[in-house]
């Protein structure tokens, strides 16, 4: 009964998703361009940061209102992180853009990390954290529904609670990725930065694939969609 009120659940949250950001271009191969540079440092995050982050607090400012748009920028050195960058809150509410130093040593040039800080700003500035709890809640209302409808016990409405919350959290997830991934290239352009070579990034990185209810795009669609919105 669990199994098939997971799949019962797939058409009431996935009729109401909406598309991300279009990538026009053909699905091609792209271009053999290779990544440059060298194993990036704490040094380099830190001159990059001060140059994206007033420029993100100022698109911040400008396509928001009544939005906290004093980011905190801070390398994570928690012990066991791997290479990883996010968007978060501290307890005052503040946007915080975390990256950790196994990232920071894996870009190959300033580009790579402007895109980086760009890309996770593009979360807050769009209201992403907001709007993923949002449609999590409301996934895991309507999974208990369906479970009660379904007679379940109180152990299978839980279940059933919990797989909705799952999808609704993820159903826009990789559109919200993109519609990052497009703001943050215009951000790191701003700051004097090439988002195309920061992208790139991607070329290299484990690709997630198009899989259902997937939390990323394909690396592919993530570097079309910022050559696309930098005309390049």
């Amino acid at each position: 009964m669990r199994r098939l009120l997971a799949f019962a659940l797939l058409p009431f949250l996935a009729a109401c998703e909406e598309p991300g950001p279009t990538i026009t271009e053909p699905a091609q191969p792209l271009p053999a361009v290779k990544r440059t540079g060298s194993s990036q440092s704490v040094a380099d995050y830190r001159a990059v940061a001060a140059r994206v982050e007033p420029v993100a607090e100022r698109v911040c400012r400008q396509r928001t209102q009544g939005v906290n748009c004093d980011f905190l920028l801070r390398i994570d050195t928690r012990s066991g992180l791997g290479a990883n960058a996010y968007q978060t809150y501290d307890n005052s509410g503040r946007p915080v853009l975390g990256i950790t130093p196994a990232l920071i040593s894996r870009m190959k040039n300033r580009d790579e990390i402007a895109f980086v800080i760009g890309h996770e700003a593009a979360h807050h500035i769009q209201g992403h954290i907001g709007q993923t709890q949002s449609s999590a809640q409301a996934g895991a209302v309507l999974g208990a529904v369906l479970g009660s409808i379904a007679g379940l016990d109180a152990t299978g409405v839980e279940t059933a609670t919990n797989i909705g919350g799952t999808i609704g959290a993820r159903r826009f997830s990789k559109g919200f990725e993109l519609e990052a991934d497009s703001l943050g290239a215009r951000i790191t352009e701003a700051a004097g930065y090439n988002a195309v070579r920061g992208v790139l990034y991607f070329m290299e990185a484990a690709d997630p694939g198009d899989r259902f209810l997937g939390t990323h795009p394909p690396n592919a669609d993530r570097i079309r969609i910022v050559r696309q919105t930098v005309g390049r």
